[in-house]
């Protein structure tokens, strides 16, 4: 049939072509295909084609999100109005908003919000023809009372939990709509996004087998051997893109083209002395063009992990060093609530596969898949990951893995062999790749996450001004959930309480306090909790064997757990806080300690509290993200504050002031809190050595590091006891 990208051809319009469209053009507030309201016919859409159901997916959340940019006037009166409200849910994150601290974050609270709502459309519709607007406006509007707003430094961000995709009548209409997708493993998104009908999404349309897919050897070099070092993966890709596959310096092959996909700047920078090019968003069109034309050699690619087609020779080895960051307000406050819930793991297992499949673009095509650093070790070695991927996907991990157990822990000349196995086309790897997905069956049904269904239906349910009912939709999701999932069971019954609002205040609030019960992060009610004093472990040996042995199953995986924990603490990254944050609390778990984050529990407080013995606890704030050569009089204030916090909620106990922070001098004009102590990054580098071998050590046998002897004797060796951890591993504030 013949094609147009014109949606008035005549062809088109009589059904004897085929349109080849974008979703930007078919999905936003100007829609040629008509908005709800604007008068436009609506298109008889017989069927939709979603081609790259990922790619779409992440467009059409972005283009029902509002930006309201801080340069925006809009941007100060919306803090204004809410000044109080985000004050009573953390006078820190406020105090951050308004010193235009880039890691601020703050969400509006529902019931403020819906109470205001008369106010913020004053404020935001005079403005609905602006650029910012302009696209976005026509599509919220009517449910701008469903809206979760969520404020940053850079912009207040407005999205629904579920679009209304109503809006595009054409799209909704249309007698079919057929999703494309090789690896989405998890449909559910098809569901909150699309209004997909969940019963036809769970019945997939699939092949007989996956032979139809292309080969990949998919390998995380520190699940080989995790005394791997990022560096030495760095200079084995440099010398595959120069056809130096053996490392001795001679080019014995063909050079290939080496991708590396990174989530930031700074993540691309340690890539500078190996990369032919670097290329940011803009640069792809041209980029791949490039790469599809031949050998251009070892190329960086910051922070686009879809919609990049690499087939064939474009892309023989691709290398995913590290994973996309939430980047907007609302997906950086379920990175903190959801944290250890199934359904965070599942959208970073999503984004990992949509990144391994940049290379492999049909069956007869094939490539070499690294995964650098611990977190991504973790993300195949890990069983709850692993059930995550696609089948596909799992077929390749599990060969890979057959292959890596034969090479396991003799370094990185053992990579190489297994990369030159795949490059080079060995019939052994081949024939076994091919075998591997030829007996992969798909399941016949596809996953649809029950809470999905239930916050869709309840969404549709409040757009129609059916709010009780919807309260009532999300409460069955809870009750079906169970015990399964606590911090997804909290922060369900915060959406049932948004719901409740509109109709029972009173009772919004107290649904609001039994969601705290599940979930410590979620919003505060209005009438707020007393925080929990915290109380230390009878023995600290015995509460880090315990964590331990309910964490870890084996002991690579307790190795790359806790090398995790320190990948995550970036120093001069702003944005990377919270995953700062919460690795310092896991840390403290890992080593015995009753260990919280007060500040993002309670809206006040320390980032992080150890209970080190009973008698004195350690307050600290993390300022990894700074770069100043003094620690600024505000920081000294705010963990003085955090100090006087704990001294009011817990007079019994002494407080240990402690931050993390480049520099161990302080502001001439700042007065440090007596007794005060820094973890700079040359500390912070000692500390990582003590608890990296502490790991080892116990990992060294099956279940040692369930033995309370064991552990006790490991901590006392690398000075990791209470009374020993902050006099080895940071030092005392010193003035300028």
């Amino acid at each position: 049939m013949a094609t147009t990208e014109d949606q008035h051809d005549p062809g088109f319009l009589a059904a004897q072509a085929v349109l080849v469209t974008n979703y930007q053009k078919l999905i936003n507030g100007k829609s040629v295909f008509g908005v709800v309201g604007d008068g436009k016919e609506p298109f008889d859409l017989v069927i939709v084609v979603v081609d790259d159901a990922h790619a779409a997916l992440a467009r059409t959340e972005d283009q029902f999100r509002l930006r309201v940019p801080a340069s925006h006037e809009a941007y100060e009166k919306l803090l204004n109005l809410f000044a109080q409200d985000l004050r009573h849910q953390s006078a820190n994150a406020w105090s951050e908003l308004e010193d235009k601290d880039p890691t601020a974050l703050a969400q509006v609270p529902f019931w403020a919000w819906a109470d205001k709502h008369d106010e913020v459309l004053r404020i935001l519709r005079p403005h609905r023809e602006e650029q910012d607007f302009l696209f976005v406006w026509p599509l919220l509007a009517e449910v701008l009372h469903l809206c979760t707003a969520t404020a940053t430094s850079k912009a207040i961000e407005i999205r629904p939990s579920c679009t209304p995709i109503d809006r595009i009548p054409s799209f909704v209409r249309a007698h079919r709509r057929v999703y494309l997708t090789a690896t989405l493993a998890d449909d559910s998104a098809l569901v909150t996004d699309f209004d997909a009908n969940s019963k036809l999404v769970a019945k997939p349309v699939t092949p007989g087998s996956a032979s139809d897919l292309g080969e990949r050897m998919i390998l995380a070099p520190r699940a080989l051997n995790p005394d791997l070092d990022n560096e030495a993966v760095r200079v084995l890709a440099r010398q595959f893109a120069d056809g130096d596959q053996d490392g001795d310096g001679v080019p014995e092959t063909d050079p290939v083209n080496v991708v590396v996909l990174v989530p930031s700047a700074p993540a691309a920078a340690a890539w500078e002395r190996y990369a032919d090019r670097t290329w940011w968003v803009g640069d792809l069109e041209a980029g791949v063009k490039e790469l599809q034309g031949g050998h251009v050699g070892l190329v960086v690619l910051v922070n686009k992990y879809d919609g990049v087609n690499l087939p064939a020779g474009a892309c023989r080895l691709l290398i995913l060093d590290g994973v996309p960051r939430p980047l907007d307000g609302v997906e950086r406050r379920e990175a903190v609530a959801l944290a250890d819930s199934t359904v965070r793991l599942a959208r970073e297992v999503q984004r990992i596969e949509q990144g391994m499949g940049r290379g492999v673009r049909d069956n007869e095509d094939y490539c070499a898949v690294l995964l650098m650093g611990a977190n991504l070790a973790v993300a195949i070695n890990d069983a709850r990951h692993l059930a995550l991927f696609s089948p596909a996907t799992q077929a390749q991990l599990k060969l890979s893995r057959d292959i890596a157990r034969q090479i396991r822990g003799e370094g990185l000349d053992a990579v190489r062999q297994a990369l030159r196995a795949c490059l080079g086309r060995m019939p052994q790897w081949t024939q076994r790749s091919r075998r591997a997905l030829a007996e992969v069956r798909y399941a016949p049904q596809g996953t649809v996450r029950p809470e999905a269904v239930a916050l869709r239906e309840a969404f549709d349910l409040a757009a129609t001004r059916r709010t009780l009912a919807a309260a009532d939709r999300v409460q069955r999701a809870v009750n079906d959930l169970g015990d399964r999932d606590t911090a997804l069971r909290g922060w369900l019954r915060e959406q049932k309480a948004a719901y409740l609002h509109l109709t029972n205040p009173v009772a919004a609030q107290q649904a609001l306090a039994g969601a705290l019960n599940d979930n410590s992060f979620v919003l505060r009610p209005v009438n707020e909790a007393v925080p929990t004093q915290l109380k230390a472990a009878a023995v600290q040996a015995r509460a880090a064997a315990d964590f331990l042995a309910a964490q870890y199953g084996d002991g690579l995986s307790l190795r790359l757990g806790v090398q995790a924990l320190f990948e995550n603490v970036v120093w001069g990254e702003e944005e990377r806080s919270d995953d700062a944050e919460r690795a310092w609390q896991a840390l403290g778990e890992h080593l015995g300690f009753t260990s919280a984050r007060p500040e993002k529990q309670y809206g006040m407080g320390p980032d992080n509290l150890w209970a080190l013995s009973a008698t004195r606890q350690a307050v600290t704030e993390l300022k990894t993200g700074c770069v100043t050569d003094t620690i600024a009089k505000k920081d000294i204030n705010q963990l003085g504050g955090s100090v006087r916090w704990l001294n009011d909620h817990n007079p019994e106990v002494e407080a240990l002031p402690v931050m993390l922070h480049p520099s161990r001098v302080s502001d001439a004009k700042a007065t440090p809190p007596p007794g005060m102590r820094v973890v700079t990054p040359a500390r912070f580098e000692k500390l990582k050595e003590a608890v990296t071998q502490y790991a080892t050590a116990l990992a060294s046998s099956p279940d040692r590091w369930a033995d309370e002897q064991a552990v006790r004797e490991q901590l006392a060796h690398h000075k990791l006891t209470g009374d020993r951890f902050f006099t080895t591993y940071a030092d005392p504030v010193c003035a300028s």
